[in-house]
């Protein structure tokens, strides 16, 4: 393990988000923040549903930077959140950077969570924490994908370090704690780790049936085994599985458009399956 100074001297971002239902339309109807995080003013592309995109200035998270994002849905509340870009976790001396979320969803509530990718540079040094707190009849869909090093211009991530946690809670009842821990390119080469993938994705649904899971098998079945051409020939990995109510799709890749199409097209096809059609796709993702 390579030796990390846990000193800060970076940015402090903090941003808290309230959402309530007000109406036919959620509002955020309540913000805290400190340092360089922050929101536009949410819009409707569908009715009744706030739509806001996360913003962080800089463009990019260097040693010793803290990013902490508080997320609040109340209940009946719905409400997306996205980010114009990537992520980037730049080379570091030493100092660590963190990124920190907190996600909770009330009763009826209903909260998508469709983050950019995360990029770490080589030489990055970084910790992310995930915690979702779900009541038992709230909606969430989310997703983390992380890139470690950038493949499309050959660079690997030959040194660093980057550690994980995340846990999804309902009732207070732990349902999933995933660690990940990667400190140099012998983790990514790993067989039970990352197979020399340079990308890892998560996409978390809950809560699951056996008609969303079953249909969420068939677009993986159809439209990434047997049409491969449509996320990319690559051959990444792409796989289902339940967890006591949690549906969790796992993916390894080599780029982030495919990655990207295919969490988006599962996420389309999971709203249409709950509300009865399908969503309205960010158009920062268009950008």
């Amino acid at each position: 393990m390579p030796k990390i100074n846990t000193s800060s001297s970076g940015w402090l971002a903090d941003i808290s988000l309230f959402y309530e239902k007000r109406g036919t339309n959620t509002k955020l109807v309540h913000r805290e923040q400190v340092g360089p995080l922050m929101v536009q003013r949410p819009f409707y592309p569908e009715t009744g549903i706030a739509h806001t995109y996360l913003l962080h200035p800089p463009g990019g998270v260097v040693g010793g930077d803290q990013l902490n994002i508080n997320i609040h849905v109340s209940p009946q509340a719905h409400s997306l959140l996205t980010t114009p870009g990537a992520t980037k976790f730049y080379r570091s001396s030493g100092a660590i950077s963190s990124q920190t979320q907190n996600l909770t969803v009330e009763s009826d509530g209903f909260l998508e969570w469709l983050p950019q990718e995360n990029i770490f540079f080589p030489d990055s040094q970084a910790q992310l924490k995930t915690q979702v707190e779900l009541h038992k009849n709230a909606h969430f869909i989310g997703w983390e994908m992380n890139c470690f090093g950038r493949p499309v211009l050959n660079e690997i991530f030959e040194n660093g370090f980057v550690t994980g946690r995340t846990n999804i809670k309902v009732d207070d009842q732990l349902l999933l704690s995933e660690s990940m821990y990667i400190d140099s390119i012998d983790e990514i080469k790993h067989a039970a780790g990352m197979r020399h993938y340079p990308m890892l994705g998560n996409l978390y649904i809950y809560p699951a049936s056996e008609a969303l899971e079953e249909k969420l098998r068939t677009l993986i079945d159809e439209n990434f085994h047997e049409q491969p051409e449509l996320f990319g020939s690559s051959n990444p990995i792409c796989g289902i599985t339940e967890i006591d109510g949690l549906l969790v799709i796992r993916y390894l890749g080599h780029q982030t458009e495919p990655m990207m199409a295919c969490f988006s097209t599962l996420w389309q096809h999971t709203r249409q399956h709950w509300l009865g059609k399908l969503p309205e796709v960010p158009r920062i993702w268009a950008t």
